[in-house]
């Protein structure tokens, strides 16, 4: 018996994303159509074999795939196993329709560090519990992308810049225990959102959406040392829920909440 596909699409509550899809095609060959939104796309079992404005290219695991609004494209598995594939559709203005001709000459990009940064924003939007790690990925991945588009040499590191590192700590810790979107941040430190997220990896040693968790698990301890249930104390702490409360707190602490304050 020959398998079935698998699909999950979801729209997330990402600003700049339109949907998310995640699928198993074990023979669908897609027809030439067009997207009104740019297709960012990981294939992750197989190869991907598509035309792309009349022109034909092969995608495999180690590349990324970068295809323009409005431009008319197919798809198709190289292998009779079929492929799978997961694929961000971004809003038209997110890059720039100037930069389409671009996409239309280079479509498929080899930089591991990008593909590595889409996987993961695609490992929290598949949970959909972190806004400001997903607005920080998708920054740096927008940024990388442009680079490439713009065949930039890719950018090195920026030097420190303690005081905006230090400006976004206090912009966090006043948006406590709710938090902010990194768009806001940007707004009142006065600075773009992928050098905040860089400037506070440097200085600090770990992104700003890491340092927010933490802070929250923080505010978790005490309310739980005060004998407040743990329901109670996620949605106080600013967590999604219970479990995600839980997610954390046994990261970093090793522990369940209720085994943290167990007699």
């Amino acid at each position: 018996m020959s398998a079935s596909a698998q699909v999950r699409a979801w729209r997330p509550g990402l600003n700049g994303v339109v949907e998310v899809l995640h699928a198993y095609f074990p023979s669908h060959a897609y027809p030439s159509h067009t997207h009104d939104a740019w297709t960012i796309l990981l294939v992750d079992e197989g190869v991907v074999r598509y035309d792309l404005d009349q022109r034909e290219h092969d995608l495999s695991r180690a590349q990324v795939s970068i295809l323009p609004p409005n431009v008319p494209h197919d798809g198709r598995s190289v292998r009779p196993e079929g492929f799978r594939k997961r694929v961000l559709y971004l809003e038209p203005d997110r890059l720039g329709t100037e930069l389409t001709g671009a996409a239309v000459d280079q479509p498929e990009l080899l930089d591991p560090l990008l593909r590595q940064r889409i996987e993961q924003l695609h490992g929290v939007l598949a949970l959909g519990q972190e806004p400001l790690e997903a607005e920080s990925r998708l920054t740096l991945i927008e940024e990388r992308l442009r680079q490439h588009l713009r065949r930039q040499v890719i950018a090195p590191p920026d030097r420190r810049d303690a005081g905006v590192a230090s400006r976004l700590r206090e912009v966090l810790d006043a948006h406590l225990p709710g938090g902010i979107t990194l768009d806001e941040a940007s707004t009142l430190v006065h600075a773009h959102p992928a050098h905040l997220v860089r400037a506070f990896s440097r200085e600090f040693g770990m992104p700003p959406h890491r340092y927010l968790t933490g802070r929250r698990v923080d505010l978790a301890r005490r309310y739980l040392l005060e004998g407040r249930p743990a329901a109670e104390v996620a949605t106080l702490a600013g967590f999604y829920d219970q479990s995600h409360l839980t997610r954390h707190f046994r990261r970093m602490l090793g522990v369940t909440p209720s085994s943290f304050v167990r007699p």
